[in-house]
């Protein structure tokens, strides 16, 4: 079915998860079980066949280095699973907006020269998909990308809790220009999010009222220090508390559940530490409380789910679905345009590879 040319803004540990994997999985077969992967083939498309034509991003470290170099490049700190040849990507000098909080400016310095014609750019490259991986926080410097994105007539994955397939405006905006957009924020495959949402829900259907719950996180990368500035955590907040809520037919009182980034431990790298407590009432209102520990290297713990949202959202494409496509939307992101239990987005998804038909496949 030929490649998927994706481009990425902003060249960070995510990032680098996911071009390690691309080349790490690239011979996986079809036939068996592959760790790591939800789908070896999508679709009719392979992981090989993810194409990274373009590469954004203002660290000066970064800029004018080829991919392969970038992804490794200080202060990305995720775990090296595979070696990646040169790609002949340079990257490219793109827009600060907001993109650069109080913290990372501390760290990461804006490379010189003026922002690159970034829709120029990505028309020369026939860029297919673009993925929006800036820091949580970029409210401006996300709207300003996504004007690029629709006037160069990409789809668009966002994977960072700043709200655009869930808000009528832009899912206007894409269904004009007759382009799919997947997000909002991220999943990983076991991580925080799915982790809490899946007991939630346990909780409900085994009849256990749900109370009070947290989730606290930290760990030793560049978005938990991004996310030391709270007034950048607004959005990550909600994504993640809503990601949860969605899972009760009640509504829990603000003060009795907190979920959010919590602090920054720079030695533990790319690693999080999730810790859940949920607290509940079951037969004859008898107490049941919950507590779990959960370690991962947090970008890896994605990637493969962005690989999926990349070969989906290019079937978008190719079928001439357009605005927000829901039911991928639902399974891989925090904050879709509709949430449904990760057992139903899971079906639908499912449906939508196959036939991309279904009901509720677009909005």
């Amino acid at each position: 079915m030929g490649k998927i040319n994706v481009a990425i803004i902003g060249v960070g540990n995510c990032a680098s998860s996911l071009i390690q994997g691309v080349y790490y999985y690239k011979k996986a077969k079809e036939t068996e079980f592959v760790p790591g992967l939800m789908h070896i083939n999508l679709g009719g498309y392979h992981i090989s066949d993810i194409n990274f034509v373009a590469a954004i991003d203002i660290d000066k470290n970064k800029v004018g280095k080829d991919l392969a170099q970038a992804v490794f490049t200080y202060p990305n700190n995720t775990f090296k699973f595979c070696e990646v040849p040169a790609t002949g990507v340079k990257i490219q000098r793109g827009m600060t907006h907001d993109g650069l909080g109080k913290y990372l400016s501390q760290i990461i310095q804006k490379a010189s020269g003026s922002t690159a014609d970034i829709v120029k750019i990505l028309k020369e490259t026939k860029t297919d998909v673009v993925i929006n991986y800036l820091p949580v926080g970029s409210e401006e410097a996300t709207k300003w990308y996504i004007e690029q994105v629709l006037a160069a007539g990409c789809g668009l994955v966002n994977c960072i809790p700043v709200f655009v397939a869930r808000e009528n405006y832009w899912q206007e905006r894409f269904a004009e220009k007759g382009l799919p957009v997947i997000g909002d924020d991220i999943k990983s495959q076991v991580g925080a999010t799915i982790v809490h949402r899946v007991l939630t829900r346990l909780f409900g259907d085994r009849g256990v009222r749900l109370e009070r719950t947290y989730q606290l996180n930290f760990g030793g990368n560049t978005d938990f220090y991004n996310m030391l500035e709270r007034e950048r955590l607004e959005s990550k907040k909600i994504s993640k508390t809503n990601a949860v809520t969605s899972q009760l037919d009640y509504e829990l009182e603000a003060d009795n559940i907190h979920v959010g980034p919590s602090d920054y431990v720079p030695w533990l790298n790319d690693r999080k530490f999730c810790h859940i407590r949920m607290e509940g009432r079951t037969f004859g209102d008898v107490p049941l409380n919950l507590e779990l520990k959960l370690e991962v290297w947090d970008s890896p713990n994605s990637a493969g789910v962005v690989i999926d949202a990349l070969r989906c959202c290019k079937l978008g494409l190719d079928r001439g679905l357009k605005g927000a496509l829901v039911a991928p939307c639902a399974y891989f992101m925090k904050s879709p345009p509709i949430q449904y239990t990760d057992d139903e987005a899971r079906r639908m998804v499912e449906e939508f590879i196959v036939s991309g038909q279904q009901t509720g496949d677009s909005l």
